[in-house]
């Protein structure tokens, strides 16, 4: 039950609006002067207010400029008299929901604070949204309600206060660096170096000097001596990105650091010692690469003594709303636009749900950065999609793949059944999300699943 508070210094009039409200559903609240309007602000949940513009002491004015410091967003109706118009215009320039003219039906009133209400309903559940994106729904920076995702975050909390080897594997844009900070900053080693290395940035002298090191001298161009990555990481945690990719040479180094816990500088002869906890990740199956020659068996069972494997997007469909959200908050600060993005329309939504995401969750955010700009309203809708990305994702039905019935009303009814069961699979049988997806009603779709006889299974 929403809360509305009234507030004017007549005593009677604050109880004829309560009980009017009342009669409507609402639950009233009362107050005499904007003090102590205030006051109840700072103690109870409200979701409007309908206050007097003329009070002594505080005015209308005044306590709406209070409330807006505190909560920019909750709806404020003023009260007027004929004579102060102005004023009430004054008060919507300053962020009011609306203003009505003493004497008023009650009738317009409630049409008034009914609106009110919806559109702050709209608020608080976007306040929701962002709230779960940042607390349940997150664990670090990674962003996920999914089953698959739920377990990553369940076996993060489990690995991250060991000193193990980690080995991520998953598709390019899953987030690999993600969960290695993630690891790295819910264990011990939280207060120390977390040091990231491309293994596929550099070549290989580069990239062993860049590992390990170098002395003064130990090749041209080394003119003073280089601390590497694994000695900036002492007690802290190394990332080695894109593992698979590292040649035999620089592998049979990697394992001598993993059996002996010591290295040495290029050029150098004295080894070094540190704490060093290493998460290995790759694109590639290591366990594939070894099989072929590529990659050395025994450095994939040392790095292999904790495994992660990042589900891609296409597999956590579920998330993609979320995502999508904390994409928006995330590019609305470097949007040269008055009007804030919303969200995605419909049709958007269920082209973001068909597509496989080949680049995953870093293609995503890179479709929802441009569309930010190009965006010329509140919603992102299709044509403010990359031009490369909806020749990739639309598609049109075609007539000529539907097969004939007897009678038009069961191939209708066969294309309604196909129809429903891709966007069941679409979203990982959350029927809430399907409907969304079919443009339907969540108690449509259940009657159209019973119709159908539709085995749903559990949710994937």
């Amino acid at each position: 039950m929403e809360t509305v508070l009234v507030v004017d210094d007549e005593k009677n009039y604050t109880l004829i609006l309560s009980a009017v409200l009342e009669e409507e559903g609402f639950e009233t609240l009362t107050a005499n002067s904007g003090n102590d309007a205030l006051q109840i602000l700072g103690s109870a949940d409200v979701d409007l207010v309908i206050t007097d513009m003329k009070m002594p002491g505080m005015d209308g004015i005044e306590l709406l400029e209070s409330i807006k410091a505190k909560d920019p967003d909750l709806p404020i109706i003023m009260m007027t008299a004929y004579g102060t118009v102005e004023k009430a215009v004054e008060a919507m320039q300053k962020g009011a929901y609306n203003y009505i003219l003493k004497p008023f039906e009650n009738d317009k009133l409630v049409i008034y604070v009914n609106k009110a209400i919806e559109m702050f309903r709209i608020v608080k559940e976007n306040r929701h949204l962002r709230s779960s994106i940042e607390t349940r729904y997150s664990f670090g920076n990674i962003i996920g309600k999914s089953k698959p995702m739920q377990a990553m975050f369940e076996t993060i909390q489990k690995i991250a206060p060991a000193t193990a080897t980690v080995l991520i594997e998953g598709e390019n844009g899953t987030g690999k660096e993600l969960v290695a900070k993630s690891i790295h900053f819910n264990s011990h080693r939280r207060n120390e170096p977390f040091i990231p290395v491309n293994c596929s940035a550099l070549s290989e002298s580069l990239l062993e000097s860049e590992l390990f090191g170098h002395e003064k001298g130990a090749f041209t161009g080394a003119v003073a001596l280089k601390k590497g990555r694994f000695e900036l990481a002492d007690r802290g945690t190394i990332f080695l990105d894109e593992i698979g990719e590292l040649s035999q040479s620089l592998q049979v180094k990697l394992l001598r650091v993993l059996q002996e816990k010591s290295f040495e500088r290029v050029g150098g002869t004295k080894p070094i010692s540190g704490d060093i906890r290493i998460i290995a990740a790759t694109n590639k199956t290591l366990k594939n690469e070894v099989a072929k020659g590529n990659f050395r068996e025994d450095l994939f069972y040392r790095l292999n003594v904790l495994h992660l494997t990042l589900p891609p997007l296409r597999e956590r469909t579920e998330d993609i709303r979320l995502l999508v959200q904390h994409f928006i908050d995330k590019y609305t600060p470097e949007r040269n636009s008055e009007i804030p993005v919303k969200g995605i329309d419909r049709e958007v939504e269920r082209l973001f749900y068909e597509y496989q995401w080949p680049g995953n969750i870093r293609e995503l955010e890179n479709v929802i950065e441009r569309a930010m700009i190009l965006c010329p309203g509140d919603t992102i809708r299709v044509s403010d999609l990359p031009k490369s990305f909806q020749a990739s994702a639309c598609s049109t039905l075609k007539v000529s793949d539907i097969p004939f019935k007897d009678n038009l009303s069961d191939t209708l009814a066969d294309i309604e059944k196909a129809l429903i069961i891709r966007a069941l699979n679409l979203a990982n049988n959350v029927q809430s999300n399907a409907a969304k997806i079919l443009g339907i009603g969540k108690s449509g779709l259940n009657q159209k699943i019973k119709k159908y006889n539709l085995d749903l299974g559990p949710k994937k």
